[in-house]
């Protein structure tokens, strides 16, 4: 009669009863040593098992790069660890890069026999996106992108975008969504923007700016550039980065700027209720 524990046989009892009915005796042993080390291995999972101790890992999610280059195209197309662990955002990219490749190659094939009917030298276009991390927060992921693209003009373009992955509710939303409304959220950080731009801008041109009629010295509206979510500890997001492509706040030589916004009491009105928790205070 098994001895109970409780009112009922412990679970560890039943399972070595379990183990020392099906084990081979002293006299069988003899003939199975070759096979003790696969029962072993057996044994070790049917515990495991037992004791649900057995968890097979994800395999960990690794940086994506495709680039290649001929006679018509350099292209190249990256995104992070961070993101190849989300298959929506994955799904996302690959439509981007493979509609992206097939529109510069043939602009790029269209753009060499024009070249050649008209005795003229053909450059080699380019087509190049890589997506960083901007923000890897408990609630939030924040991707920013750099495209730069060349069409055998006097030199290329760079444009900028932005993705944010909302991790709670498993979807993407946009910086848009999170805020209570775009007039609300450019009034809570227009004059700390445009102080930030006029910084900048001087910051490049080696003196003060004077705001004027040349339309690379007034401040340009930051709801019509790229608003990225950022956080240096991976906490929070502490501040969001305006990012202006070239043309945009200055000429061409001057390239991009980028003007931080810390967030502040501010920012943090003009951010709907649900999501000022992901926000630093």
């Amino acid at each position: 009669m098994l001895r109970q524990i409780n009112g009922k046989a412990g679970p560890l009892l039943g399972l070595t009863l379990f183990f020392c009915a099906c084990s081979p005796s002293a006299q069988d042993q003899a003939g199975t040593t070759a096979n003790h080390s696969g029962n072993d291995t057996a044994t070790a999972k049917f515990v495991s098992r037992m004791a649900g101790a057995e968890q097979s890992a994800a395999p960990s999610a690794k940086p994506f790069q495709q680039s290649e280059k001929t006679d018509l195209l350099e292209f190249l197309y990256a995104w992070p660890a961070q993101a190849a662990a989300v298959p929506d955002i994955v799904a996302k990219f690959r439509k981007d890069m493979d509609s992206g490749k097939a529109d510069a190659l043939k602009m790029a094939a269209d753009d060499r026999k024009s070249a050649q009917q008209s005795g003229f030298p053909f450059h080699a276009h380019s087509l190049e996106t890589r997506w960083t991390v901007a923000a890897d927060t408990p609630r939030f992921l924040s991707l920013q992108s750099s495209r730069y693209t060349y069409t055998g003009g006097a030199h290329g373009m760079t444009g900028y975008d932005t993705l944010l992955w909302d991790k709670a509710r498993k979807r993407e939303t946009s910086m848009r969504t999170v805020m209570t409304s775009p007039s609300a959220f450019a009034a809570a950080i227009g004059d700390a923007f445009c102080s930030g731009l006029d910084q900048a801008r001087a910051e490049k041109r080696g003196g003060p700016v004077m705001r004027g009629d040349d339309p690379f010295t007034e401040c340009v509206d930051p709801m019509k550039e790229t608003l990225v979510p950022v956080s240096k500890d991976g906490k929070l997001i502490d501040a969001i980065k305006v990012v202006i492509g070239p043309y945009s706040a200055g000429p061409y030589s001057e390239g991009t700027y980028e003007v931080l916004l810390p967030v502040g009491e501010a920012m943090r009105k003009v951010i709907k209720t649900e999501y000022q928790d992901a926000f630093a205070r």
